[in-house]
């Protein structure tokens, strides 16, 4: 009797818990950043190297095999490889006595992470119809927020109470667990099976998803918006640990708390109530998938503006709650936009070459901009160059609502054409 089951809400469980785990392994190093840089005497741009790019490089290129694997083979399989080897990975971390050693440890967590997102959303696409998808992927996203929680007050007591090394061995652990249990208990979906309509013909080749994808004049606005806000948001993870400890002196411990509830516990909450009402509203106009991503952004722009510019961490903490709970409704909202805007064969190959550009620029240069900057204002602001550099980031966030706008502008004919493509095979 096999154990694997096909209910959706479970497998959407492991599928979220697996995610958090995702974020565990991936953030931790981001609380960690201020006591790792002290040891090994580090600049911040070696910073946003570490939390960025070296990670983001192999994360985001191997996510295009990965997803042209997960377009032919079985999603749950690649999903618990991938898992095996990120949490391995986060564990080798911990024994790293200097930057490229750290370097090595972090390529091979994008390595392992790169299997997870696009497999993932694809199955996800598979088990619910599109009318409930935003509110399925942003209870997936709400991974993003529970490792980001854990991941950030784990770290943060850990690092105070044992060093940063034992962090990294306890947030690789439990990921072994879990990819035995999604091969023991996670039923492969059958593919279209939401849309009521089964795909037709062989997994389209990458080059021609691609083909397609720049035909979609919505596809390409929506993808350069998520640029824009995903380089911000990466910049802003790494750098708001670091301004609250120079600026604030937060103590690691606090800092881990107070961070996890903001980002994690509000942003998490955040994306599954606006994913909800996004689903509603789009219903009667499919527009609202990027209007809610660029509304949620201007109304979040002067909290941070404020955030930056506090005069204590009491203060910083109370400006950062609107911001902590729109700022993950990006991601789960442009997944579900961008599986309505390619047909279901592309869905994972789609998916990954989002990831690619939102992880290869944003995360991958986010960071490291942020450190470049940060270092480049050190001479003349000292320990208050970070939050001069994150003020300059806030360009991108003026950017993303520009291309949010084009891409709602063209979004209901792009849905049609993906949509004529499925009922043609």
């Amino acid at each position: 009797m096999s154990l694997r089951s096909n209910n959706k809400w479970y497998i959407l469980f492991i599928l979220t818990v697996v995610y958090a785990l995702n974020h565990v392994d991936r953030q931790i190093m981001v609380i960690l950043s201020e006591p790792i840089k002290q040891e090994f005497g580090l600049s911040d741009t070696q910073l946003g190297l570490l939390t960025g790019f070296l990670f983001a490089a192999f994360y985001a290129t191997l996510g295009i095999p990965f997803a042209a694997w997960a377009d032919r083979g079985n999603r749950r399989n690649i999903i618990a490889l991938a898992v095996t080897i990120w949490s391995g990975m986060t564990a080798v971390s911990g024994f790293a006595n200097n930057f490229w050693q750290l370097a090595l440890a972090r390529m091979g967590v994008g390595i392992g992470e790169a299997g997870g997102t696009p497999p993932a959303t694809a199955m996800i696409a598979d088990l619910f119809p599109p009318k409930r998808r935003a509110m399925a992927l942003g209870i997936y996203t709400t991974g993003i927020s529970l490792g980001i929680l854990i991941g950030f007050i784990l770290g943060g007591a850990i690092a105070a109470n044992y060093g940063w090394r034992v962090a990294f061995f306890v947030a690789g652990a439990p990921g072994l667990i879990f990819a035995a249990v999604m091969m023991i208990t996670v039923a492969e979906p059958k593919r279209g099976a939401s849309d009521d309509r089964a795909p037709t013909g062989d997994a389209p080749l990458l080059k021609d998803t691609l083909r397609f994808f720049l035909s979609q004049r919505a596809m390409v606005s929506l993808l350069l918006g998520g640029v824009f806000v995903c380089l911000s948001a990466n910049a802003f993870l790494a750098g708001i640990p670091l301004y609250l400890i120079r600026v604030h002196s937060v103590p690691i411990d606090e800092l881990g708390i107070a961070l996890g509830l903001l980002m994690g516990g509000l942003g998490g909450i955040g994306a599954i109530t606006v994913g909800a009402i996004c689903d509603r509203l789009s219903e009667k106009d499919l527009r609202w998938r990027p209007w809610t991503i660029l509304i949620t952004g201007i109304i979040a722009f002067p909290f941070i503006v404020w955030f930056l510019y506090a005069p204590d961490k009491q203060t910083a903490y109370l400006a950062y709650t609107v911001p902590g709970f729109l700022g993950l409704l990006y991601a789960s909202i442009s997944y579900t936009a961008m599986q309505e805007l390619v047909p279901i064969r592309m869905r994972a190959m789609a998916s990954a070459v989002m990831l690619l550009c939102l992880t290869l620029i944003g995360i991958g240069f986010g960071p490291v901009i942020l450190g470049v900057l940060s270092d480049m204002f050190n001479p003349e602001l000292g320990q208050l160059s970070i939050r001069r550099a994150l003020a300059c980031i806030l360009v991108f966030n003026v950017l993303s609502i520009i291309f949010y706008l084009d891409a709602a502008n063209h979004y209901r004919a792009a849905v049609a054409k993906a949509s004529a493509m499925n009922a043609t095979g």
